[in-house]
């Protein structure tokens, strides 16, 4: 009964913050929903026994991606007619989206006849007396060792090429010259001079 009260106010938790993030104005307030959302996922985890899960949505989502996703709204300012103006500018386009997405989504869940089949579908064996962490590490680094290693180049890729899209050559700054810093010796920056008593110093 505890179990099911808890997975009903985590549901209409993530239902009623999820529809928030995309009818609110302001992007600061959607940020946060987007947050609230987050974590009544990661409730809906550990009420299903995927604790690895719900930390993981936790220090990924809301502890990374979310928080750089607040950094860059507090940075750009963003001009809310002009938002209001452009919400209503793509709001059929917008709907035509997500009515392909729905639509692919019933398609989906159609041959699911019962609940407990489509957990046979989408569940991985798991042995018995084994945690839900060491069952996850064993099918990611055995089954699907070679996929994971896969989006781990794609992911690297897609860092190199973000680097050089923003990497711009300009004439008017001063760049390092580390092998030439690393190689020089004391002598070559260091001077020393013996001053007499009660003398200047010339230079």
């Amino acid at each position: 009964m505890g179990e099911s009260i808890l997975y009903l106010v985590f549901v209409l938790g993530l239902l009623g913050s999820a529809t928030g993030v995309v009818f609110m104005r302001t992007p600061i307030h959607s940020l946060l929903l987007l947050i609230m959302t987050f974590f009544n996922a990661a409730g809906l985890f550990l009420v299903w026994g995927a604790e690895f899960l719900a930390m993981i949505l936790v220090i990924v989502y809301v502890g990374a991606v979310a928080v750089l996703f607040l950094f860059v709204v507090m940075m750009i300012n963003v001009d809310s007619q002009r938002l209001k103006f452009e919400f209503s500018t793509y709001t059929g386009f917008s709907a035509i989206l997500a009515f392909i997405l729905f639509i692919e989504l019933i398609i989906a869940v159609l041959p699911w006849k019962t609940w407990e089949k489509a957990i046979d579908v989408i569940a991985l064996p798991i042995p018995q007396m084994t945690s839900n962490t060491a069952a996850i590490g064993n099918h990611l680094y055995t089954q699907y060792f070679y996929i994971f290693q896969l989006s781990g180049l794609l992911l690297l890729l897609a860092m190199i090429g973000a680097i050089l899209l923003t990497l711009r050559n300009r004439s008017n700054i001063i760049h390092q010259n580390v092998s030439q810093q690393v190689s020089r010796e004391p002598a070559d920056t260091l001077k020393l001079i013996k001053v007499p008593f009660n003398k200047g110093v010339n230079i």
